[in-house]
């Protein structure tokens, strides 16, 4: 493949992923080429059946493709085992989902933590790097709080501060506004612009014109390839 810049933190090439769904055998990813900068903010689009969301798996190393390569950070993540994966998995990726997938019976900062406990962590470190993730996220007063006596909107804040506790190469949202209410939605994207602002690596999967609207590149998927990738011009200030 050729050679991609230096500041690449996705390189695909020639992805490849199909599917037995009964007797019809499905081409979700059909040659998927990327190159994706550190700190960029990038939406991917399409209509059901596109292949976003296998290629978010495929990003977020929940699964492999059939052929061709993927590199994560400068490492080749098409190529590792299942451990080797859940490896990358823990420390490369943050993950954000539509459902927030909090534990209900805990407070925010224990959730914010648990990532950590997964890392081996002692306890100190991982208590001040919660504290600091929600902080960053707008939830330095909600840190005691269980998910229950909270908003959607602070709930799906707790989830974004989760994935950044592990200061991850990338964050990965799958359509992160999905459960909210029109007002919250604006919000969260208001925090992911923050995010992206400070330096951060955004993905976002949405089927929402105005949530990708917020990104500063669009990828478009039709039928498992890419059919449209939209830059929009950068403003200097």
């Amino acid at each position: 493949m050729s050679e991609a810049t230096d500041n690449a933190i996705i390189r695909t090439h020639d992805l490849r992923r199909h599917y037995r769904m009964g007797d019809e055998f499905i081409h979700a990813l059909s040659g998927v080429d990327l190159v994706i900068e550190r700190g960029e903010y990038v939406a991917i689009m399409g209509p059901s059946g596109s292949g976003k969301s296998t290629l978010m798996n495929m990003i977020g190393c929940l699964d492999t493709p059939d052929q061709g390569e993927y590199w994560l950070n400068g490492k080749l993540v098409s190529e590792m085992n299942d451990r080797e994966l859940a490896g990358v998995r823990n420390t490369e990726v943050g993950f954000v989902f539509q459902t927030f997938n909090l534990l209900p019976r805990t407070n925010a900062l224990h959730n914010v933590e648990m990532p950590l406990i997964y890392a081996g962590l002692k306890r100190k470190e991982r208590i001040a790097r919660a504290e600091t993730a929600l902080e960053r996220v707008g939830l330095g007063d909600r840190m005691m709080h269980r998910p229950s006596e909270m908003s959607g909107g602070q709930r799906q804040r707790v989830a974004v501060a989760r994935a950044l506790v592990t200061e991850p190469s990338i964050l990965l949202a799958d359509e992160p506004t999905g459960n909210l209410d029109s007002a919250t939605g604006v919000e969260i994207m208001a925090l992911f612009t923050e995010l992206h602002e400070s330096g951060n690596t955004i993905l976002v999967v949405t089927h929402e014109a105005d949530v990708a609207e917020n990104a500063e590149r669009i990828i478009y998927l039709l039928d498992g390839t890419v059919a449209e990738d939209h830059r929009k011009e950068k403003v200097r200030h």
